[in-house]
């Protein structure tokens, strides 16, 4: 972990050089702002693998009540029983907390009605006319647009309701949403979600936190290098109990490659330079064997614990 800490330090000294926090962000920050206090509820927007990293900093002092609710998303990026426990410790924070996976439809239907339910409880009328805004927040690229359009296409086809769909940006890159859009997810009563930019404080004094919004893509990479991150992802995943458990794995497969390769009657010297050819273990070798992106391969992460409670 020692070698982990200094990759972080490393990463985060880059931090003093900011660039991330432009004029768009403040704007997108003050026009959030004004906004808040006119919404019914607030969806905080969370990375599921960071659930403390990724949090919303505007909101570090908005109080806790039944209008806010953190909605950890990537759910099916992380670590399934972490998530169990992340509820559990913001229940203790008087918070209310919801796990989503915003490419899964069943788990997006869940969702959708909790949310509607919750809107409902609030309002306390009969009266199924009224409107009610729900604003999602969050930092960069933790899928608040991905997730505002999921919303909007299964609630109007719950609601049956015709007409062509409207669809936010979503892209693989932080920064993208430039401006506060209107997604309708319900009828009866009208019920319509806003999908705004993703915003970062204009300082993170914390060099792990930077290092891990870095490493899941809240900021580009350009800003640390791909060089960096990737060390930075490497030493944690070293230092895993799932690491470990690959690495037996491999060993396992390995001696049974070498016994099966040793029965064609290969030399000592061919067995190997065939075994390394054919079975790369190690995970560098891995993401050149198959081609894998930097950003692609983050998608394993799911077998690396980034935040402890």
């Amino acid at each position: 972990m020692a070698a982990t800490a200094k990759l972080a330090r490393q990463i985060g000294a880059l931090a003093t050089r900011g660039g991330w926090y432009g004029p768009h962000m403040a704007a997108a920050s003050r026009a959030i702002a004004e906004r808040l206090p006119l919404v019914d509820l607030v969806l905080e927007i969370r990375d599921a693998r960071i659930p403390l990293s990724s949090e919303y900093e505007q909101l570090r002092n908005y109080p806790s009540s039944s209008r806010r609710i953190i909605v950890m998303n990537k759910m099916d990026l992380a670590n399934r029983s972490q998530i169990k426990e992340w509820k559990r410790y913001f229940e203790q924070q008087n918070c209310i907390s919801y796990g989503v996976n915003s490419h899964n439809k069943e788990n997006i239907k869940e969702l959708l009605n909790f949310l509607l339910a919750r809107v409902r409880e609030l309002k306390r009328t009969n009266d199924f006319n009224y409107t009610a805004v729900i604003m999602l927040i969050g930092i960069p690229n933790v899928g608040k647009s991905a997730l505002a359009n999921s919303l909007h296409q299964i609630g109007r086809i719950s609601a049956a309701e015709k007409g062509k769909l409207k669809h936010a940006i979503v892209s693989p890159n932080p920064g993208e949403t430039k401006d506060i859009s209107s997604l309708k997810i319900g009828s009866h009563p009208n019920v319509y979600v806003l999908d705004t930019p993703g915003v970062l404080p204009p300082k993170i004094l914390d060099p792990e936190i930077y290092s891990k919004l870095a490493l899941t893509g809240s900021i580009r990479d350009c800003l640390v290098g791909e060089r960096e991150i990737a060390q930075y992802f490497l030493a944690l995943l070293n230092s895993s109990d799932e690491y470990k458990k690959w690495a037996k794995l491999s060993m396992n497969v390995n001696d049974r490659i070498f016994l099966d390769l040793k029965v064609e009657g290969l030399s000592s010297c061919e067995l190997d330079k065939k075994q390394k050819r054919q079975y790369p273990t190690d995970h560098t070798q891995y993401m050149m064997s198959v081609g894998l992106s930097l950003r692609q391969f983050l998608l394993l992460m799911a077998m690396c614990k980034l935040e402890r409670i």
